[in-house]
């Protein structure tokens, strides 16, 4: 029974895993050599019975494991404790190192949908998050995301959404989880790139009145290549570039999502660099939007956003959790970052 177990929980990520291969991956967080799940899982469990908890070795293990090896940790804990390992875990720690070892505790399609289900829990959106996950993940990791959801909530991640927000902004939002985005073709079309750039202009920029429709229709089907040629020709149709034009033409939510979409088009990796440099320097670090971006970036591409930063902040990221946080969350940050640069 524990061999089926095992095998299912192991076909499970693989199918994950393969829909995911599309894009190549850059991670801080890659799976470790001599792997033994029961010594791991024993050694947790001490670290947890200590007294006053040692979160040093709980930190040291499950950073620098890969989320399959946590999987079969986890396993292995329960064999061994008679325990469920999230549900220990939650005993022995608290506030924000709680809430980054659980979300290690999910691969990272299961950590975005249920960081999704918590953004439109309850009363009040948490829209911030669902624009961040919902206009930066590829048309790949949106499909698996969908498929994780339904399996983990028994809801459609559409109707979810669709019942949370409002207007345009829950047009575009459906427009992007109903995953139609083109595949990046080897030909380029520049028949196509200039009538889109031409479409922008006009839908915006050149009249009263902007026509988001065609927005949204033109950011949510086009293939992340052409798009990224439609902003370049975009220019010598409008005075302004793509992100002046919708800080002209669209307020709220709304914008902060067309923004979201043209940072990621354009370099997504900088996008979430910016995005933890913000969340840091803001005043009592936001430790959520810090902890969203680590969980869900190290096994995918976090060593190039790791790049990025120092490009453009002109010091590490290493460097700056050191500074902008604390105690057991910095160590476990600091692991996951795998390295200053």
């Amino acid at each position: 029974l524990i061999k089926v177990s095992r095998f299912e929980i192991q076909l499970k990520y693989n199918l994950q895993l393969l829909i995911l291969e599309a894009e190549p991956k850059f991670p801080t967080v890659v799976p470790a050599r001599d792997f033994d799940p029961a010594r791991d899982a024993a050694r947790i469990d001490t670290a947890i019975k200590t007294k006053g908890v040692d979160e040093q070795t709980i930190i040291d293990i499950l950073t620098r494991r890969s989320c399959e090896q946590r999987k079969e940790i986890a396993f292995e804990y329960e064999r061994y404790a008679k325990k469920d390992l999230v549900v220990a875990l939650k005993g022995a720690l608290s506030g924000s190192l709680e809430a980054l070892m659980l979300g290690l505790m999910k691969s990272t399609a299961e950590y975005d949908a249920s960081e999704l289900k918590a953004s439109m829990k309850g009363l009040g959106t948490d829209e911030e998050t669902l624009i961040e996950i919902v206009c930066s993940r590829s048309n790949e990791e949106m499909m698996v995301i969908k498929r994780v959801y339904k399996d983990m909530f028994k809801k459609e991640l559409e109707k979810d959404v669709a019942g949370d927000t409002s207007g345009n902004f829950a047009k575009l939002l459906l427009a992007l989880v109903e995953t139609r985005r083109d595949e990046p073709s080897n030909v380029i079309d520049y028949v196509k790139i200039d009538e889109d750039a031409r479409c922008l202009y006009e839908a915006g920029v050149k009249r009263k009145g902007t026509d988001v429709a065609t927005w949204i229709s033109i950011m949510s089907q086009r293939s992340v290549p052409h798009l990224q040629k439609v902003f370049e020709r975009y220019k010598s149709y409008s005075p302004y570039d793509m992100k002046e034009s919708i800080r002209k033409e669209v307020k709220g939510d709304l914008e902060k999502s067309f923004l979201t979409l043209v940072e990621c088009f354009e370099n997504k990796q900088l996008y979430f660099a910016n995005r933890l440099s913000e969340a840091m320097k803001s005043k009592g670090a936001k430790e959520k939007v810090v902890t969203r971006i680590m969980v869900s970036r190290c096994e995918v591409d976090l060593m190039r956003i790791r790049t990025e930063f120092k490009r453009q902040h002109k010091r590490s990221l290493y460097q700056t959790i050191a500074e902008h946080t604390k105690g057991d969350y910095q160590k476990a940050l600091l692991s996951l970052c795998g390295g200053d640069d």
